[in-house]
């Protein structure tokens, strides 16, 4: 089949590169325009459009997909299905309608749970088991289409939204080779959603990062997870600094009635929550790279009582 892939990085790109070794044809990549990146603020492209560039495809990279020459070049490409992966922007009926079988959307979870911006965040700090990947018909209402291709894939422990990522776009992609194959055979069935069975996620913004050690350990363990890596799951440190925790396990010191509180500054570093303790396994100090918890606590000297999070 002749495709046009709408999408952006880091979740489209397996998508594509999976598109790409399959028999069907993409006729062009549309995809978000180019952005200041790193310190310097120099403009480079996304690894989405290099992989494009390498494969000799069309890049289209509109400022917005309502502006009409840019629905117009859509129409002149004559595709024949539409092929979306986290492209983020709200697409209008005059593009969804535009090919021959509409357009499909690989959305990262098992709908109709967690329709929106951040489901893989959603799925880890809600504590499910398996989540997965749906091929569904776009149509106007948030992630409300017909699935086409459904896959599950159970969620590991230690897992965070970063690893998962990288895991479900890869899962995508075969998905979505899968659902063109059935369109090109005639074979496709669109399978209605359950509405009773619905949740949304919202779209996750910096401050969203912001470590409350009052939650339990668990929620604690589920939010660290679920915000690398990003934004981040910060605290904040004596002196106005910040750290940034990548990683922390259970820890079976008792707690304090002062969530927040370090509560061993000898062998690790370990934190009281609202119903137990952490052990904070790795971080990343501002403007540092990452490292061990007690290492960075043995380099500031922080001492047992001291608290984190004092905003």
């Amino acid at each position: 089949m002749r495709l046009v892939f709408m999408g952006s990085p880091p979740f489209a790109v397996p998508v594509f590169e999976r598109i790409l070794a399959s028999r069907h044809t993409i006729a062009a990549l549309v995809t978000r325009p180019d952005r200041p990146q790193g310190r310097g603020r120099k403009i480079e492209s996304s690894p989405l459009v290099e992989t494009a560039r390498r494969a000799s495809i069309e890049i289209l990279q509109p400022s917005s997909a309502r502006d009409h020459e840019f629905v117009a070049a859509l129409r002149a490409l004559a595709p024949d299905v539409l092929l979306v992966a986290s492209y983020g922007e709200i697409l209008k009926s005059n593009v969804l309608e535009l090919a021959p079988h509409g357009a499909l959307n690989v959305h990262a979870s098992l709908l109709p749970r967690h329709r929106g911006a951040s489901p893989i965040q959603a799925a880890i700090l809600s504590g499910d088991r398996v989540t997965g990947v749906a091929v569904q018909r776009m149509v106007l209402a948030l992630d409300e289409g017909d699935v086409l291709v459904a896959e599950e894939t159970a969620i590991d422990d230690d897992e965070n939204a970063g690893e998962l990522l990288q895991r479900l776009a890869r899962l995508g992609g075969d998905a979505a080779v899968k659902a063109l194959d059935l369109i090109e055979r005639g074979d496709a069935r669109f399978v209605p959603q359950d509405a009773r069975l619905a949740t949304y996620s919202k779209k996750i913004s910096k401050d969203a990062g912001w470590i409350d050690w009052r939650q339990s350990s668990l929620e604690l363990v589920r939010f660290v997870r679920g915000m690398t890596p990003w934004p981040g799951a910060r605290t904040t440190v004596p002196g106005g600094g910040e750290i940034v925790v990548l990683k922390v396990r259970a820890s079976s010191l008792p707690p304090t009635d002062s969530p927040g509180t370090i509560l061993d500054a000898r062998s690790a570093l370990c934190v009281s929550t609202g119903d137990g303790a952490l052990e904070v396994v790795r971080v990343k100090p501002s403007g540092k790279a990452e490292m061990d918890g007690a290492a960075w606590l043995r380099g500031v000297r922080l001492t047992s009582g001291t608290m984190l999070g004092a905003r």
